[in-house]
C-alpha cells in the first residue's frame, strides 16, 4: 500500500504567502496529497487564499503546537509535514522523504533550510546563519519548525503529539521525536522567509534566539520565555 502524506501548514494571517505555501507543497508531492491549514483566527483573507489554492481548512486556537495537532488530528496521512506558512518545500521533497522512510528505523527529520532572496540581497550575517543552522541539525540532531519537519504518525503518538506551547513547541516535539527512532537531515533544502530576522534586525534577533535557547535549556518555562521574547521583539 502507498504511503499517504498530509502536509500540515498552522496560519495565521498569511494572506500574502499562504497561496504559494501550498502551490510548493502541491509541486512536491503530486494532486493527491493532502494540504491542511490550520488557521489560528486570522482576520485576513488567509482562510479565503488557501480555499483558492486547493487546500483543507481547519479551524483552531491560536499558537502553532496548538495548531499543528489539530492538524495532525484531522488528517489521514500516514507521514505528516510540518510546514511552516512562510516556507517552501523544494521539489524532490517527497522523493527524499519516501527513500528515507524506506528504513523502518527512521521516525521522522527535517530539511536543511536556506533564507528566501526573492525580496533582495539578504543582510551578511543571513548568509553565514544557512550553514550554522544546518551544521547545528547535523551535529545535535536538532531542528526548528522552518525546517519543515517531517515525522510518521505512529511516531507523532509515541511521542505524546506536539506541544501545546507558545515557543519552543518544535524543539521539544523533535527532541521527542528522537526518542521514538532515527531522525534524519536530508540533503534537500527548505526556502524560508527572513521578515522575522529583517524587522527586528538580524543581529538582534540571533542573540535573542541564542539567549533563550540557553534559558530554556536550563529550565526556564517557554511560557515566561514567550513573554519576555514578545515584550524584547517589539521594543
Amino acid at each position: 500500500m502507498a504511503t499517504r502524506y498530509t502536509v500540515v501548514i498552522p496560519a495565521l494571517n498569511e494572506a500574502a504567502r499562504i497561496g504559494r505555501t501550498i502551490h510548493s507543497a502541491r509541486a512536491a508531492f503530486g494532486a493527491e496529497v493532502d494540504i491542511f491549514v490550520v488557521d489560528g483566527g486570522s482576520i485576513d483573507a488567509t482562510c479565503v487564499r488557501a480555499a483558492e489554492a486547493g487546500a483543507t481548512i481547519v479551524r483552531s486556537g491560536k499558537g502553532r503546537g496548538r495548531q499543528l495537532q489539530a492538524g495532525i488530528d484531522a488528517a489521514k496521512g500516514d507521514v505528516l509535514i510540518m510546514l511552516h506558512a512562510d516556507t517552501l518545500l523544494p521539489a524532490g521533497a517527497a522523493t527524499a522523504i519516501t527513500a528515507a522512510i524506506a528504513d523502518e528505523t527512521v521516525a521522522g527529520g527535517a530539511f536543511r533550510v536556506r533564507f528566501d532572496r526573492e525580496a533582495g540581497r539578504l543582510p551578511p550575517v543571513l548568509y553565514l546563519l544557512e550553514p550554522f543552522i544546518n551544521l547545528r541539525s547535523r551535529v545535535f540532531r536538532t531542528a526548528t519548525g522552518d525546517q519543515a519537519i517531517f515525522a510518521r504518525r505512529s511516531a507523532i503518538k509515541r511521542a505524546g503529539g506536539v506541544p501545546d506551547l507558545p515557543l519552543f513547541e518544535d524543539v521539544r516535539f523533535y527532541r521527542a521525536l528522537r526518542r521514538t527512532g532515527r531522525v534524519v537531515l536530508l540533503r534537500e533544502t527548505v526556502t524560508t522567509s527572513p521578515r522575522l530576522w529583517m524587522h527586528a534586525g538580524p543581529v538582534r534577533v540571533i542573540l535573542l534566539h541564542l539567549a533563550f535557547r540557553a534559558l530554556h535549556a536550563i529550565g526556564v518555562s517557554p511560557h515566561t520565555l514567550a513573554r519576555w521574547y514578545s515584550s524584547l521583539s517589539r521594543s
